[in-house]
């Protein structure tokens, strides 16, 4: 607390990504009461352990701001640590008129929300107008240590190395522009929390659960864009976003943008039969998974119903065996020969155009790289070796190549042309993901993606759902 001409200015400090409001005691009483009202639903409360003072989430740092300001108070500002900058923009060109509305819209909304453009359409060149616009030191977080050095390439290009940093993957460089992942801003919030006026969350669909929701409470970052493409998530929780974040302000699909700002496409269903002995044990499997969910009355398609299954089956020797069978069943409908050999007509009939293959796991993905001889990429492909196979594909020099979910985001491969889906989770983002990877446009491009499910199985109906969503339709 400090005092201005005898009148009692209260103080906002932070602390370890919380905000704390000191000096409210020697407040009139109307005034604190009036303050109180503002602050507590922000989640200030009083903390016993710095004598009952206010101490709230440091998202909540200019509302707090504004709170006292509308109380007709000055306050004493020790939060704020970030940088005005003085950006030149190195790579200026007109955005497409999806980017340019989009910005207009992040702005008039106060420059906090969520954007959602398919991939391919921008969305990193839309953070480069917003930090242009914003002119803040900024963060920007993003899910993995490909995409964080992908985002240290592009910013170095944009603005300048010089202003360029990286906290992450053995790197620890604070700058004016600095890029993490949300594994290490969630570590790291606290030195972080007050550093940054701007804060980019690029494929922000990963910012609700639990650790990483947890960065963007402590940044008091009072500008905020989310990018994805796809926000939606399976629990539900999506909804935090906007608490995070702030609404979505602007959003496009991949069906708006078809054939004008993202290649034209088209996707193809091709469906395969089991083998007669495959067909035994895969039937034989799933009776045995489908019996110990039903005398357990599990609804297994509900949100908490995988979760139900894996509780029941810990606890008995016919639930071990039910979690079993389910991954028998599961394995031999991903996984079965006709696949297989549809997969190998497919890269015979493209053996001219950049293909990716996509798997749901690490065997599958190996057995294809030494029967095709094509490279792999899994979660455990060292980093140089990843690169020089990504460079290799996007020089020419490398038509196919085969990966599990490490490509689902935020790899630019604006060559590839046809993309083969073996096998996959049941969630319309992954699917809506691998579509993505084609939808670069260049040239007269147009992407081809396959879909190859095993008839008669739960990936069928799970396919079915899939493509329920507009970029199928």
């Amino acid at each position: 607390m400090s005092r201005t001409d005898g009148a009692a200015v209260p103080l906002l400090r932070s602390d370890r990504g919380t905000i704390v409001v000191e000096g409210l005691e020697h407040l009139a009483p109307a005034t604190r009461d009036l303050l109180l009202e503002r602050l507590t639903p922000l989640g200030f409360v009083s903390d016993p352990r710095i004598a009952h003072r206010l101490r709230g989430p440091g998202r909540q740092y200019r509302a707090a701001l504004t709170a006292l300001v509308k109380a007709e108070l000055t306050p004493r500002d020790e939060v704020r640590n970030y940088l005005e900058l003085a950006l030149v923009h190195r790579r200026v060109r007109a955005p497409h008129p999806h980017q340019a509305e989009a910005l207009d819209a992040w702005s008039r909304a106060g420059r906090r929300g969520v954007v959602v453009l398919p991939t391919g359409a921008g969305k990193s060149y839309l953070a480069e107008l917003a930090i242009i616009e914003t002119q803040r030191s900024t963060l920007v977080v993003a899910p993995t240590i490909d995409l964080m050095n992908q985002w240290v390439g592009l910013l170095a290009a944009a603005f300048s190395a010089e202003l360029v940093g990286a906290i992450g993957g053995g790197m620890h460089d604070l700058k004016p522009l600095t890029i993490t992942t949300y594994d290490s801003a969630h570590i790291h919030m606290e030195r972080l929390a007050d550093r940054f006026g701007l804060v980019v969350f690029d494929e922000c669909h990963h910012l609700p659960s639990p650790a990483y929701a947890t960065a963007a409470e402590g940044l008091i970052a009072p500008f905020r864009l989310g990018l994805t493409a796809t926000p939606e998530r399976g629990d539900g929780s999506e909804t935090r976003l906007a608490e995070l974040i702030g609404p979505t302000v602007y959003r496009r699909d991949i069906q708006d943008l078809r054939g004008s700002y993202l290649a034209p496409y088209e996707t193809v269903r091709l469906r395969v039969e089991l083998a007669p002995d495959e067909r035994e044990h895969h039937d034989r499997a799933r009776r045995t998974y489908r019996d110990f969910v039903e005398r357990n009355r599990i609804a297994i398609a509900s949100p908490q119903g995988w979760s139900l299954f894996l509780q029941h089956a810990a606890r008995s020797p016919e639930g071990r065996a039910a979690l079993l069978a389910w991954r028998e069943q599961r394995r031999i409908a991903l996984s079965c020969r006709a696949k297989l050999e549809v997969l190998e007509a497919l890269l015979l009939r493209h053996r001219d155009d950049p293909t990716i293959i996509f798997c749901a796991d690490n065997d599958t993905v190996h057995h294809i790289a030494r029967t095709w001889l094509v490279p792999a990429l899994t979660h455990e492909t060292p980093g140089p070796e990843r690169k020089a196979i990504l460079e290799d594909f996007t020089a020419g020099h490398v038509r196919a190549l085969v990966t599990a979910r490490v490509l689902n985001e935020g790899v630019d491969l604006p060559n590839a042309r046809v993309g083969i889906v073996l096998s996959g989770s049941a969630t319309v983002r992954e699917h809506v993901q691998r579509l993505g990877r084609l939808l670069r446009k260049r040239d007269d491009k147009e992407a081809l993606l396959y879909e190859v499910i095993t008839a008669d199985s739960a990936e069928e109906s799970v396919s079915t759902r899939r493509r329920e969503h507009g970029a199928y339709r």
